[in-house]
């Protein structure tokens, strides 16, 4: 059984579950963590229980876990009262990174104690990176002043993305550029990580780096399945 951790309102989840029912792919929301059924034992993840898909399940059932949740938000939990929303988020953030890392399967991507998507860097970081492994990159400029909007630099309209995923890369770019975004993603300890290109030739510079890969994308979506497979 492959897990999909994600937003109640992440449409792209749920269409990716929908579309993949017959891989057996479930969706877990921070929501579900409420269900009764839970059952944890340190040390002794084999008699641990989840709830999936509304059934009680063994935790040793689970073979694969993809996360596109940072942390669980206060606003996703309705169910809890208002004053207590803020607090109850923050204990199941802190479950999730704990519970995660105590699982044997593969994951997209396992969690650090401040992101449950892994290393949720910022762009200056993510610049930093590109170069150490050898990308293009463009000098990074911030002004910021009292009462004004701080506002991106444009990105260039011919710019390119490429998805890693494991060992593959899905794009329509110079081979150099795949290769340098599996670099990448090796030196942010992630195996699905979306890399932009100002564009797709081999001397292109580096514009940046998410965890949010779309896998609404055909191609994306049976990679996905294929390195849980």
């Amino acid at each position: 059984m492959l897990v999909l951790i994600a937003s109640k309102y992440d449409k792209t989840a749920r269409s990716f579950v929908e579309h993949s029912a017959t891989d057996g792919v479930t969706l877990l929301t921070p929501e579900n963590l409420s269900v009764v059924g839970w059952r944890h034992h340190l040390g002794n993840t084999q008699n641990s229980t989840a709830v999936l898909g509304g059934k009680i399940i063994e935790v040793a059932q689970i073979t694969g876990v993809l996360t596109r949740l940072p942390v669980v938000f206060p606003e996703e939990l309705f169910h809890i009262v208002p004053d207590d929303r803020s607090y109850v988020a923050a204990e199941m953030t802190a479950f999730l990174v704990f519970w995660l890392n105590t699982l044997k399967c593969r994951m997209l991507n396992k969690p650090t104690p401040t992101c449950l998507l892994g290393s949720n860097w910022r762009l200056p970081q993510w610049i930093y990176a590109a170069a150490q492994v050898g990308m293009f990159v463009r000098p990074l400029h911030q002004h910021i002043a009292l009462g004004k909007e701080n506002l991106p630099e444009r990105t260039p309209e011919n710019s390119v993305t490429v998805t890693v995923v494991g060992k593959r890369c899905i794009g329509e770019v110079n081979p150099t550029l795949a290769t340098q975004a599996r670099y990448l993603a090796d030196a942010a300890g992630v195996d699905l990580l979306s890399v932009q290109f100002s564009k797709a030739d081999a001397d292109a510079e580096f514009i940046d780096a998410n965890l949010w890969a779309d896998i609404s994308q055909p191609a994306i979506a049976t990679a996905i399945l294929e390195y849980f497979d």
